[in-house]
């Protein structure tokens, strides 16, 4: 079982993004399944599906990464990417592909299928987020989200 304070965690909740927050946002896509019919048996499903994200050391890079490319792009410090080019995000598409990869590294293709989803909706935390981060931890609600229906209907079989 995962750790119930990871450190990737408590980085998140530096930055303002609770366990709670996460669930939040992914609940307000919730459709209910075989094996998860109700939003108090995905919050169950979901906090642990979180949890052992968040305990990844590649999810950890991977988020890290994003968080870092933000404040990077925000202070106009990437090559290429001026601040006036980021906040307009003509042509950019490099966040997707970030969120892309943290879905499908937890998740696979249905993760992607999950982030297309919350991209397009961008529910809860992820409206308050930049175009970056908002991307990766789309990429990891999506992946909690795909494993929590994947898990749910497993055990329901």
């Amino acid at each position: 079982m995962s750790s119930e304070n990871p450190a990737l965690l408590k980085f998140l909740e530096e930055n303002n993004i609770g366990l709670q927050d996460l669930v939040d946002t992914t609940l307000e896509l919730f459709v209910p399944h075989p094996g998860v019919e109700t939003k108090e048996k995905a919050t169950e499903i979901l906090r642990e599906e979180f949890l052992e994200a968040l305990s990844d050391v590649n999810v950890s890079v991977l988020i890290f990464a994003c968080f870092r490319a933000q404040e990077d792009a925000e202070a106009g410090l990437i090559p290429g990417l001026t601040k006036e080019r980021f906040m307009g995000r003509p042509g950019l598409i490099a966040d997707e592909q970030l969120g892309m990869t943290v879905a499908s590294y937890i998740a696979g293709a249905k993760g992607v299928f999950e982030f297309t989803r919350f991209d397009q909706i961008k529910p809860g935390i992820l409206k308050e987020l930049g175009a970056i981060t908002n991307d990766a931890i789309g990429g990891l609600v999506a992946g909690a989200s795909s494993n929590m229906y994947s898990r749910a209907y497993r055990e329901e079989k």
